[in-house]
């Protein structure tokens, strides 16, 4: 749906939110350049939470590397990698932080419940309410060699398993009643009669029978995201979740699409079109004029794709060890090599490889791209590109159309990747009216504009 008409604004008051992305595993975060700080030091971490809240900024987020990513059996060495556990990361950085959010990506198949309800709301009592659970699902058997399970689930069971998980953590949230905690030292009792009540839960994947330990914070439950681009995931999310990510912020009518598509699940779920907020994953680069952007996207890409991610990139799409070969030459001669994506690897081989390689050879031959070239212009095409004044003016007809809510914004580097967008991005925006001037809350909730969260004890899987 293509929207054209200036006067035709559907969210003329609509406010853009902003979150900042922290990354897990990639190699989109430059660490060659003298600016690239190290991604294990908490002093970046503390930089890059401070930054953004100066920013105004709604939420950090973590990302989650369980395993370092591997290829054929070797640890894939060109990777940005190294988290601390994000709770624990969170709760350090909740007390350096005063508004901003902390959101942890955490994962539902390598978790319980009980565990991981309980460090959840402990984190969003030290916040004051300011957590956030990033829900996610792995059905891998490489990340699953690290637990003592082992194996991995089926495909069709992890969002069975997460459905499960999260009604049981909304049980363990919901377990003590508001005021349970007794106001007065001349009370009879520490706490009112009753106000914990029992968890009890017997379902397909768990069996819990608890007394929540914790009471609730002043957001009520962490914010739920959830990041699912698959029919299954996004039903996920328009019946759980109250933020979700996506990969469709680039372009506007894809993003109006994506966003059209999740309004109408939430509808068929009994939900209001508004009661869950969109923001994509995206890039922000910003030059002084349209020119100077341009040039830095081509610094930028350069920097994110070595000659040896190129290579590693490549080898991945043939199959093959392609570490000996010219990066700025020409693309491999050789077929590739098919083999059967079984899971047991954290870098993806593709589907259909021979179908990919004869579109980059096309492409490849038609603009006269060498390998590194062709991974740059064929590989996952990322992010704006700008002036301050004119990403402002498309910020604001995609949050006004409705194409998004924001963005959750991941910097090419660390700890300064921000400094652009906070010092001439945002004011820009705020001269429109378009993003906020202050926080006007406390809690992550309340910066997102969510409703009080509801239970949401479900006839299938329902925990209590």
């Amino acid at each position: 749906m293509t929207r054209t008409d200036p006067l035709d604004v559907p969210r003329p008051h609509a406010q853009l939110h902003f979150g900042v992305f922290f990354q897990g595993v990639n190699h989109w975060t430059i660490w060659s350049d003298p600016a690239g700080g190290s991604q294990i030091d908490p002093a970046n971490f503390r930089r890059v939470a401070q930054r953004a809240e100066r920013g105004l900024f709604d939420a950090f987020f973590l990302g989650e590397g369980l395993r370092l990513r591997e290829v054929d059996g070797r640890i894939h060495e060109l990777d940005v990698a190294g988290r601390p556990d994000a709770v624990t990361q969170l709760a350090a950085l909740a007390a350096v932080t005063d508004r901003i959010g902390l959101v942890s990506t955490s994962n539902t198949t390598f978790n319980e419940p009980a565990d991981l309800a309980r460090r959840l709301s402990g984190l969003d009592l030290l916040s004051a309410g300011r957590a956030g659970w990033n829900v996610v699902t792995t059905d891998n058997a490489w990340t699953g060699a690290n637990f003592r399970r082992g194996g991995h689930l089926d495909h069709a069971d992890r969002y069975r398993r997460a459905e499960e998980f999260l009604s049981v953590a909304r049980a363990i949230w919901d377990g003590w009643k508001d005021g349970a905690v007794s106001g007065s030292p001349g009370a009879p009792s520490w706490s009112a009669p009753d106000a914990v009540r029992q968890v009890r839960h017997r379902g397909a994947q768990f069996d819990v029978d608890l007394a929540p330990t914790l009471p609730r914070s002043p957001q009520g439950h962490p914010v739920i995201f959830q990041a699912g681009d698959s029919g299954e995931g996004r039903d996920f999310a328009a019946r759980n979740a109250d933020v979700i990510f996506s990969a469709h912020g680039n372009d506007f009518d894809d993003a109006l699409a994506f966003a059209d598509d999740v309004r109408r699940r939430l509808r068929a779920v009994g939900r209001p079109e508004d009661d869950l907020r969109i923001l994509p994953g995206t890039e922000i680069i910003i030059g002084a004029t349209e020119a100077e952007a341009l040039e830095k996207k081509r610094w930028i890409r350069l920097q994110q794709v070595t000659p040896a991610t190129a290579l590693g990139v490549a080898g991945l799409l043939w199959g093959l060890d392609l570490s000996d070969r010219d990066a700025d030459g020409p693309l491999p001669k050789e077929d590739p090599v098919v083999a059967e994506n079984d899971g047991s690897f954290g870098a993806r081989r593709v589907a259909d490889p021979r179908a990919v390689v004869a579109e980059w050879r096309q492409k490849a031959e038609a603009n006269g791209w060498s390998l590194r070239e062709t991974v740059i212009n064929l590989g996952p095409q990322r992010g704006h590109v700008g002036t301050p004044a004119g990403l402002a003016d498309r910020f604001t007809r995609y949050v006004r159309h409705g194409a998004v809510d924001g963005f959750n914004i991941t910097p090419y580097l660390i700890p300064d990747g921000l400094d652009d967008i906070v010092d001439l991005l945002v004011p820009e925006l705020q001269e429109r009216g378009v993003y906020r001037t202050r926080y006007t809350g406390t809690t992550l909730r309340e910066h997102l504009g969510l409703r009080e969260p509801r239970a949401l004890a479900r006839a299938a899987g329902g925990a209590g």
